[in-house]
């Protein structure tokens, strides 16, 4: 197959912003995965520019440089890496830097000769880079971050009540009020503002930036009280928002303790508990029931049923037998199973499915990208707003500057679209989170939006609706003076061929032992032909036995009725006529009806796109429920069939596992790939991989997506009229600072705890 490149024309609607599908094949499997070139970003959170994931930021290429990866423990939100952007960016010798914030790894491509410039200009934003050897797990180093002493908030808490207090019953002087104040903003605030001086020399208007601006004039215009509240307020708002967007963060990290830490691998003739990460491939591995299998494998020896809950989100357990795969994180139930062991603990289909999500969770969904935008401006018009609130009505209208001052510092607590920007990460990672754990993996926030718009979904057949297995159906004897005889005669000859319609005959006979077979031969397209017991049968299709001149008009009736049910039809016939007739068909999955219901109550039409021929295809059709069928065609024909619903204003998805589906998968609006645990490319390379064959898992997807879609558009809502309210309340003059910070950081738990619903679905 040639290496094609199919490009999304200008209508591929709601940001699939591809740049190129390349078809790949997987080796193992046959099956077609399309590899997707994006460029990966991340989410943006109370920061004013939006960060994207990777970031090229020299001239030279990062082929020429080499990658040094650095843990900073602190950089868990988009606002540090704002920062570090910037500060690094400037760096001569930095070619690129690659954020993931779920484990709070940098990467960064350069030429430097060491990585201690790199460090150092880290360092002098607040924070401390820890450098990861070559060969170093990132994941393990994904440490939860160091717990900090409770005491400073408790007595930074105590001091501003006592603050307030005093200063309402005037109980002391106010320079007493002052020195609790003081207390209070210390003891709970110096972190912030630490991180807000760090932002101000570097151009940045974050939250902590803001929030020491408006506490510091409020210090400045002698209100220590409502400075002190403000203050304590924030840090308990930024502490609970920070174990929220932790649950967010470890929603798919948690999946990899699954995975015990030792297995029993036999050794040198004996059975040893070895370290799970240490164990070779090609190693045989011994599973006892109830225990949870530590590698991917393949099963040599032993039977058991396997719950597969956490790779293909699979309900009840699947039998495992001898040749069965066996994958990591799953529970063996029943038997003893013996397995040979084909990935490494940090390649298993499980780590492949952790790491294909964190990555997913950097690229910016439609959404996200227009949040972002709108913060880049908001922030600073409200920064700017603020300034002139404090001073055009003194200088001009002779209002009090005390009055407008203290508004002014208001707005800046209002200002940091804090609620609006978390809110789309969240939800995001969430939505990707419940996913995996019914088995579906999806590529990014992008196809996770994009879903609920799909209105048309094309199938393949084989493999995808059916069960790509051919079993006889039909058995009929057309010779009564032949007898049973008939039917081991046709078997022998059918088991002497590999061809799937043959082995269906043979298969379902059931012989104890075969007749044997003299002078047998293949023909190529019609069947089979052999000499039993000394008598020459022929075996095969509805063209040979019309070659043959056997086809009465009775027979031929016969033989299309049972062709437009979509079977295909084999004769046993000698010179004296046919003997037997065999149907055989590809039988359709129940999970297949199931699924094109529920995408019919979804509103998605289907069509079916298939190599078969038409009868088949309509048959199949009808029996599943699906809107259109078209037969007979060739992979150019599956792309002309995406491209003519795209003219008549339609949303594709196309689901296929075959290298048939290649360019229909493409050039889709989103390519689910069937069956995806255990291959090696679908895993990292397709929009939506379903981690087994359950077409079920689509609507799923479609009703997760419109989820998602509903809770983004909740949140928004809820950040932008809160926002309003709050800025018309605040020109009213009612508001007050601590007022500022229930708004501000109230409706960003809002929209957090919002967003968090979404790994219950």
């Amino acid at each position: 197959m040639s290496d094609s490149v199919h490009k999304h024309s200008p209508h591929d609607h709601a940001g699939h912003d591809h740049a190129a599908h390349d078809p790949a094949q997987n080796q193992a499997t046959g099956k077609f995965t399309p590899v997707h070139k994006h460029e990966p970003h991340a989410h943006a959170c109370c920061s004013h520019d939006s960060a994207p994931a990777v970031v090229t930021v020299g001239n030279g290429s990062s082929a020429d440089g080499r990658l040094s990866s650095f843990r900073i423990e602190a950089m868990d939100c988009p606002t540090e890496q704002t920062l570090i952007q910037n500060k690094l960016g400037k760096m001569p010798g930095i070619q690129k830097l690659e954020f993931n914030l779920i484990n709070r790894v940098l990467g960064v491509w350069h030429e430097l000769p060491s990585t201690e410039p790199i460090t150092d200009a880290i360092g002098s934003l607040g924070m401390q880079a820890d450098v990861i050897e070559e060969g170093a797990d990132k994941d393990t180093e994904s440490l939860p971050a160091a717990r900090k002493p409770w005491w400073p908030l408790a007595l930074s808490g105590i001091a501003a009540v006592v603050a307030e207090v005093v200063h309402f019953t005037d109980a002391a002087p106010t320079w007493v009020v002052a020195l609790i104040a003081l207390v209070a903003i210390f003891s709970g605030g110096l972190t912030t503002y630490k991180k807000g001086w760090i932002a101000l020399k570097n151009y940045n208007l974050n939250i902590n930036a803001l929030m020491s601006i408006a506490v510091t004039g409020a210090v400045l215009i002698g209100q220590w009280p409502e400075a002190a509240m403000v203050m304590f307020l924030f840090t308990v708002a930024e502490l609970i928002e920070a174990k929220s967007l932790d649950r967010a963060r470890n929603a798919i990290g948690g999946l990899m303790q699954l995975t015990p830490d030792t297995a029993t691998v036999l050794q040198e003739g004996e059975w040893r508990e070895v370290e799970v990460k240490s164990i070779a491939l090609g190693s045989t591995v011994r599973v006892k029931p109830g225990e949870r299998i530590g590698l991917d494998g393949e099963v040599v020896a032993g039977q058991s049923s396997i719950d597969q809950a956490p790779i293909t989100g699979e309900s009840l357990p699947v039998e495992k037998g001898v040749g069965d795969k066996v994958f990591a994180g799953t529970i063996n139930q029943a038997g003893s199973l013996e397995y040979k062991v084909t990935a490494a603990a940090n390649n298993s289909t499980l780590a492949r499915i952790i790491h294909a999500v964190e990555a997913a969770q950097g690229a910016r969904a439609p959404t996200q990208r227009f949040v972002d935008s709108f913060s880049k401006i908001y922030t600073p018009a409200v920064f700017a707003l603020a300034l002139a609130v404090a001073v055009i009505a003194p200088l001009f209208m002779g209002a009090p500057w005390f009055d407008w001052i203290y508004r002014a510092l208001v707005l800046l607590v209002v200002a940091c679209p804090c609620a609006l920007v978390i809110s789309t990460p969240v939800s995001i990672v969430s939505g990707l989170a419940a996913a995996a754990r019914k088995g579906i993996l999806v590529k990014g926030g992008v196809y996770l939006e994009m879903g609920h718009k799909l209105d048309y979904l094309a199938l393949d057949k084989t493999g995808t609706i059916t069960h790509g297995k051919p079993v006889q159906t039909d058995y009929v004897l057309l010779d009564d003076s032949l007898g049973e005889q008939a039917l081991t005669i046709s078997a022998s000859l059918a088991a002497r061929s590999d061809h799937p319609v043959s082995q269906a005959v043979a298969n379902a006979a059931q012989l104890p032992a075969q007749l044997p077979v003299e002078a047998f031969e293949a023909l190529p397209g019609l069947g089979v032909k052999g000499e039993v017991q000394g008598r020459l049968y022929h075996l095969g299709n509805h063209r040979l036995v019309h070659d043959a001149g056997l086809c009465s008009p009775a027979l031929e009736e016969r033989l299309e009725a049972l062709e437009t049910q979509g079977k295909t039809v084999v004769l046993l016939f000698d010179a004296s006529g046919p003997l037997a007739l065999f149907a055989v068909a590809d039988t359709v999955k129940e999970s297949s009806r199931e699924a094109i219901g529920q995408l019919y109550a979804l509103g998605v039409k289907t069509v079916m796109l298939t190599g078969d021929n038409p009868h088949t295809a309509k048959a199949i059709a009808a029996q599943v429920g699906i809107d259109q069928a078209r037969g007979n065609l060739m992979p150019g024909d599956k792309l002309q069939a995406i491209e003519d619903l795209y003219a008549q204003h339609h949303r594709v998805g196309m689901v296929g596992d075959g290298i048939n589906d290649a360019p229909a998968l493409a050039r889709a609006e989103i390519g689910f790939a069937m069956a995806a645990a255990g291959t090696d490319t679908a895993i990292e390379t397709a929009d939506v991989a379903l981690m087994d064959d359950d077409l079920r898992k689509i609507p799923a997807f479609i009703r997760l997506s419109r989820d998602t879609s509903a809770v983004l558009k909740q949140n928004i809502a809820l950040a932008l009229v809160i926002k309003a309210i709050f800025l018309a309340v605040t020109f009213a003059g009612v508001a007050t600072m601590w007022m500022a910070v229930f708004a501000d950081m109230g409706v960003s738990l809002l929209v957090v705890f919002n967003g968090l619903r979404l790994l219950r679905k």
